[in-house]
């Protein structure tokens, strides 16, 4: 993609744009939540690329509001947007809620980015050919179908792991009702799993599991990947030009893959869009 100008990047590891900025010389621009380390990582990679091309920009993704006020700076400041990367999350958290009473993984992991990726749509749309890509997870496989009944705030019961895993799923099955409705447009999407990577993203998890990691410290580092390595995925769907023509699909390790059968459900792809349209009120 030789027209790449700006990444617009969702509370992600610095080591990302580092890369993009090698690769492509591009304009990146972090949205972050926490300014503070937001604005450490951006003049991190100012010294270590000699870009000036990094911009900070405060977003909550756990606040509809903080999500509107970000789209409606990038729509007044940004004359295109040719790639956009949802890659914030979190994980296997305690039971929360987010600012508009939402269950917090799936409040951050899905709704936010989707409400987000909305919001811009017109901008991304008139910088086609562009990209809209959105990180999911390997965890998809370890639950079924949406409950569709209780995702929004899991009152009923909640399992940290579980809500998890059906918040990914909620990332592909957008990924793919997204690209069904940007047939013809130029914009293309895609939906990745990016590794179990050494990153604060499981730290809600090590703590459970402290004891049992640091016995098994040794074998874990073989099958964890460094922020660097992570990134890898997240680069190739942004500009690997054979992806040109490729839409809706799942990839992992720089390779296309096939995620489970519920996430190539049609039906509930639909069925999700329609109901995160009703909560964030598009």
């Amino acid at each position: 993609m030789e027209n790449i100008k700006t990444i617009q990047e969702c509370v992600f590891d610095h080591k990302i744009a580092l890369i993009a900025i090698t690769i492509i010389s591009a304009k990146v621009i972090i949205a972050c939540r926490d300014m503070t380390r937001a604005n450490a990582a951006a003049d991190d990679i100012k010294r270590i690329s000699g870009s000036k091309e990094i911009y900070v920009r405060q977003l909550d993704l756990a606040s509809l509001k903080s999500v509107r006020t970000f789209a409606e700076n990038i729509k007044k400041t940004e004359k295109r947007i040719d790639i956009l990367l949802n890659n914030a999350g979190v994980m296997a958290c305690p039971y929360g809620k987010t600012e508009d009473g939402f269950e917090m993984q799936f409040g951050v992991n899905h709704l936010g980015h989707f409400l987000l990726t909305n919001l811009l749509l017109d901008l991304i749309k008139k910088s086609a050919p562009s990209r809209i890509i959105n990180v999911s997870s390997f965890a998809h496989v370890f639950t079924g179908p949406l409950d569709f009944d209780d995702i929004a705030k899991r009152e009923k019961s909640y399992s940290e792991s579980r809500a998890y895993s059906q918040s990914k799923l909620c990332n592909i099955l957008f990924t793919k009702q997204l690209a069904s409705l940007l047939t013809g447009t130029g914009v293309t999407t895609y939906a990745l799993h990016p590794g179990s990577i050494n990153t604060e993203l499981a730290r809600h998890m090590r703590v459970k599991v402290k004891f049992i990691m640091e016995a098994l410290y040794f074998i874990i580092t073989f099958f964890i990947k460094t922020p660097y390595e992570g990134a890898q995925t997240n680069i190739y769907c942004a500009v690997e030009e054979s992806l040109d023509n490729a839409t809706g699909k799942y990839y992992s390790d720089c390779a296309e893959t096939t995620p489970t059968k519920a996430a190539l459900d049609d039906g509930a792809a639909k069925k999700l869009w329609e109901l995160s349209e009703k909560l964030v009120k598009l």
